[in-house]
């Protein structure tokens, strides 16, 4: 893992590309873009299924979009982000002290992790700063870079899914980075993980991955209608136009959805307590987010403005990436497109 949050202005220099590959449980999203000093444009993207074989989606990638260089990202049980204060340092004594500064902090051995610190603030009161400590399973990161030797790819950088989503959303919404909002919550729903980031002024202060995710509201509908995973699946998306019908999804997936607005409340409370300010608003994504109806039923179980955002809207696009893939694919791609964007 390298530079915590991207220094995205430093790197638009020249031209390059990027590629961003978002490996999940149930869709594989990658994101390629061009660098032209300030310009960024998406050259192309796609999402594949994850629930075949990995390797073979992962050639058919490669092959359609020439990578061989690509930013991943792990999240789940075996990493771990951690804010803490530390004696103030500068970057290259942070370095030297991370592994037993980090040991205070993490619920791993440091000897099993690969770790990462980023300084957030370097004034805070009685000499200290505030770090983000980032450690992810040395075994998690040598399958996943296995993996990608299997089909001849190699990793240029190894992400967290939090961070990357952090990125994703500051360069696409500016305003809100700049302090329009003191402090917001980005919530990404993907299938068997949900990311939590707090942002004040664009930079994060607290982050969590919760296990409510997509796949937990197919299995309500599954118990509801008992019927089997794909079409479960595919009632949560694109449900019949019975109204009784309907009704029945809605309130399977607002049982669910109360459970994680429980977990993010109680994330939301404990960083209140450590903070001055309260959580604002909520920006939504991940493939889950789509789901009919999710979006005012979060705003209504947390009391909070919810909205999607569109990881994909400071971007030029490709003339020949048709409009109508776009829209349908967006709200899915938001760290592919964090990963992409570190050049």
């Amino acid at each position: 893992m390298l530079n915590i949050i991207s220094k995205l202005k430093d790197n638009f220099s020249g031209e390059r590309l990027s590629v961003g590959l978002d490996i999940g449980n149930s869709t594989v999203k990658i994101v390629k873009l061009k660098f032209i000093k300030d310009e960024v444009t998406l050259c192309g993207f796609d999402i594949e299924s994850s629930t075949l074989e990995l390797n073979e989606v992962l050639k058919k990638i490669k092959q359609a979009h020439g990578a061989e260089l690509v930013n991943i990202s792990v999240s789940g049980a075996q990493t771990v982000i951690r804010y803490a204060n530390f004696p103030k340092m500068n970057a290259s004594e942070l370095r030297q002290a991370l592994k037993f500064e980090a040991q205070k902090h993490i619920p791993f051995s440091v000897s099993e992790v690969n770790l990462d610190g980023y300084i957030l603030e370097d004034d805070l009161p009685d000499n200290k700063m505030l770090v983000l400590i980032a450690a992810v399973k040395k075994e998690l990161v040598s399958s996943r870079l296995k993996l990608l030797e299997s089909v001849n790819l190699a990793a240029n950088s190894v992400d967290m899914d939090s961070i990357a989503l952090v990125n994703a959303f500051n360069f696409n919404n500016p305003s809100v980075s700049n302090g329009e909002h003191k402090a917001a919550a980005l919530l990404n729903i993907g299938a068997t993980v949900s990311n939590l980031d707090i942002l004040e002024a664009g930079m994060p202060r607290l982050s969590r991955d919760m296990h409510i995710a997509g796949n937990t509201f197919t299995h309500k509908i599954m118990d509801v209608f008992g019927i089997d995973f794909n079409n479960a699946d595919k009632l949560k998306f694109d449900p019949e136009s019975d109204p009784e019908k309907k009704n029945k999804i809605n309130a399977a997936v607002e049982s669910v959805l109360s459970n994680l607005a429980t977990e993010i409340r109680t994330s939301f409370d404990y960083y209140e307590s450590q903070n001055a300010s309260s959580v604002a608003k909520i920006f939504l994504s991940g493939g889950a987010s789509k789901f009919n109806g999710l979006k005012d039923m979060l705003s209504r179980l947390l009391g909070l403005e919810v909205e999607n955002w569109d990881p994909l809207k400071q971007l030029q696009i490709n003339q020949a990436i048709g409009a109508e893939k776009i829209k349908a694919a967006s709200g899915q791609l938001a760290v592919a497109v964090g990963l992409a964007l570190r050049a």
